[in-house]
């Protein structure tokens, strides 16, 4: 799990309201199928909470660092690359994942399940010069994530 820290809500108001649905209810607003990405700020040390399209096959999740197709990558994209220790919210389901950056054919895979889940990554990637980066989340050194 995470090391304790202080929680760092987001600034962006849409995000603040989007996690405090997900810890409520345990689903995404307006019916779409998210998933809460919980990771430790590279530079401020906090808590951070990012909710995620939900892409996964199994077990085994992607996280998709599309900035909705804006030239820069989101903030957790950062945070994840330095410290790849990550908690992902699946509903009820809480697991400690590890999180690596994917390429090549692994990538081709992944990005196709992403844009088969939520086919707006594929205008997102038109909108931006920069190529969308694609993270899996799985169990840490190949094994099970910690279910809690």
């Amino acid at each position: 799990m995470l090391p304790a820290a202080d929680y760092g809500p987001s600034p962006v108001p849409w995000v603040r309201e989007e996690v405090a649905h997900l810890e409520r209810t345990g689903s995404g607003l307006r019916g779409r199928s998210v998933v809460l990405l919980t990771t430790v700020g590279a530079r401020s040390g906090l808590v951070r909470k990012t909710p995620l399209m939900r892409v996964e096959h199994a077990g085994i999740y992607a996280a998709v660092a599309s900035t909705r197709g804006e030239d820069r990558h989101p903030d957790w994209y950062a945070n994840v690359l330095a410290r790849p220790r990550v908690v992902l919210r699946d509903g009820d389901l809480l697991l400690d994942l590890a999180a690596r950056e994917v390429s090549g054919a692994e990538r081709s895979r992944w990005w196709s399940l992403a844009c088969t889940v939520f086919p707006s990554y594929v205008e997102y990637q038109r909108r931006t010069r920069r190529r969308i980066p694609v993270l899996l989340l799985e169990p840490p050194d190949g094994h099970e994530g910690a279910r809690t």
